[in-house]
């Protein structure tokens, strides 16, 4: 069965933007890329002591479980160099499962909704951007929404100079 499934990609090491552009290509694999946000640069949230990162959120149609999506974007991120050296630390690749469809999964290791989704600028503005109605499955309120009821702080800029032009 093809789903809908929705990743926030982020980079803040190296060549941020070649970064988030080799990943969406390596998206390919695990399904058809529907969209792709604008790049938004967005300060860091909870570890602020370092670089700022891009952003971006891609739609992708998948056959993937969502067990098998987040080992596949696991593997992409892990062949792509990223080290895990610190929680919330820099890394040059950064991507998470956010919504597929309207599923609910609550297991060790995967959560969908994606947990902070709905308190989080560089997802919720990119998200908005490409999916302006797609729904929180448990909060029930549309990316749209939830990017109104975020308080203010959070930078999230798009950088047009560094849009992928198609997915």
């Amino acid at each position: 069965m093809v789903e809908v499934a929705y990743l926030s990609l982020g980079s803040n090491l190296g060549d941020r933007a070649a970064n988030l552009r080799v990943a969406i290509a390596e998206l390919n694999a695990a399904g058809f890329v529907r969209a792709v946000s604008a790049f938004y640069e967005t300060q860091p949230v909870d570890l602020e002591d370092q670089p700022w990162f891009l952003n971006c959120v891609v739609s992708i149609e998948t056959e993937k479980t969502p067990r098998e999506l987040l080992r596949f974007v696991l593997s992409v991120e892990e062949a792509m160099g990223r080290l895990r050296m610190r929680k919330k630390g820099p890394r040059k690749i950064d991507i998470d499962v956010v919504l597929m469809g309207d599923r609910v999964v609550d297991e060790p290791g995967l959560k969908l909704p994606h947990p902070a989704m709905h308190r989080r600028r560089f997802v919720l503005a990119p998200l908005a951007e490409i999916a302006p109605e797609a729904r929180h499955p448990v909060l029930g309120k549309t990316a749209r929404e939830l990017l109104a009821e975020l308080p203010p702080g959070q930078t999230a800029r798009p950088l047009e100079a560094d849009t992928p032009k198609d997915p």
